[in-house]
């Protein structure tokens, strides 16, 4: 970056990142970020949302990996009710 940019926060919390910024890193209204604090300095990082192909791809890979590894403990799916029942009462 070429300069610092000073900039404040409103009363709800929203800072301006400045235009120059915003169009030197091609931001566009509704961009979502990661932020982390620590020691003073906050960090904006921002992410990438899937597209609602790339989400069900990765849900369907996650599902299937489960029943890979149900199967391998002999679990049925009759199994499930049961078995979540007991994780909520341990987390009580």
């Amino acid at each position: 970056m070429e300069k610092l940019e000073i900039t404040s926060m409103s009363s709800r919390g929203q800072i301006v990142i400045p235009q120059h910024i915003r169009e030197e890193l091609n931001l566009k209204e509704g961009e979502k970020f990661v932020v982390a604090g620590e020691k003073g300095v906050i960090f904006l990082k921002k992410i990438e949302m899937p597209n609602k192909r790339e989400l069900i791809d990765s849900l369907n890979k996650i599902a299937r990996k489960g029943r890979e590894k149900a199967e391998k403990l002999g679990i049925k799916e009759s199994d499930v009710p049961k078995i979540l029942h007991q994780l909520r009462g341990i987390r009580k």
